[in-house]
């Protein structure tokens, strides 16, 4: 008897919405649960799968696998090996996938409302912060590299003009800071909510600045414009003698 022949397997596909819609598209690509995260995770840099897995407490091993496959075919990361002496494999967002930072921080901006109160069950990292005080700082001037201290933990910012390949943020300290912000991850998601300004914060001192460069001077320029500005407003209308 003639052999069967196996029936032939049609190639796996996403899930689409299949609607011709450029929202619809854009959630085609990064609208699974999970994949948002992990463009946060990559949006600081390059990292080996285990650090991925240890800073998206929830996300099980076969899910967080699936995900970056997916992004992987979707043009959003790529796989590549470290040299020695790393000889480590990363993951890291291509160009098309560091362009999802401005949504990244809208949407920490639409949701830093629904952080009122730290659940007893909520894991945190001190760079999920980093988001929220990017937006911030957005009327900074110099090109340089923030380091941000919180009780939480340390992460960088780079402002103005970010080097070619690199995002917005990144882990832990930075040795060449231009300058060294101290706060709380109150102030953050108060910046972020828009109900403080940098200005307003470094005014206040619920900022420290630390540091001896042009970034760093502007930075402590817009607490003392404030004061300045508080200064003339209250000479103003102080009342004059008959």
């Amino acid at each position: 008897m003639p052999r069967q022949q196996a029936p032939a397997t049609r190639p796996s596909r996403r899930r689409s919405y299949d609607q011709f819609c450029a929202a619809a598209r854009a959630l085609d690509s990064v609208g699974d649960r999970w994949t948002l995260l992990i463009v946060r995770e990559l949006l600081a840099g390059p990292r080996r799968y285990t650090d991925l897995h240890a800073d998206l407490p929830g996300v099980s091993t076969d899910v967080l696998a699936s995900r970056l496959k997916d992004m992987e075919q979707g043009g959003l990361a790529v796989r590549r090996r470290l040299p020695p002496p790393a000889a480590a494999t990363v993951y890291e967002l291509t160009p098309h996938g560091r362009g999802l930072l401005p949504v990244l921080t809208a949407l920490t901006r639409w949701g830093a409302p629904a952080l009122d109160e730290r659940r007893p069950t909520d894991a945190v990292r001190a760079h999920w912060f980093a988001l929220p005080l990017l937006s911030a700082m957005d009327q900074l001037v110099c090109s340089g590299t923030v380091e941000v201290r919180l009780d939480e933990g340390e992460f960088h910012l780079r402002t103005g003009a970010v080097p070619s390949g690199q995002g917005g943020y990144g882990y832990g300290p930075a040795p060449d800071a231009d300058a060294c912000l101290v706060l709380d991850a109150e102030l953050c998601l108060a910046l972020a909510h828009g109900d403080h300004t940098l200005a307003e914060a470094v005014g206040d001192g619920r900022i420290e600045v630390r540091g001896e460069s042009p970034l760093a001077d502007e930075i402590r320029g817009l607490g003392q414009g404030l004061q300045e500005d508080a200064g003339r407003a209250t000479r103003d209308h102080r009342p004059t003698r008959a």
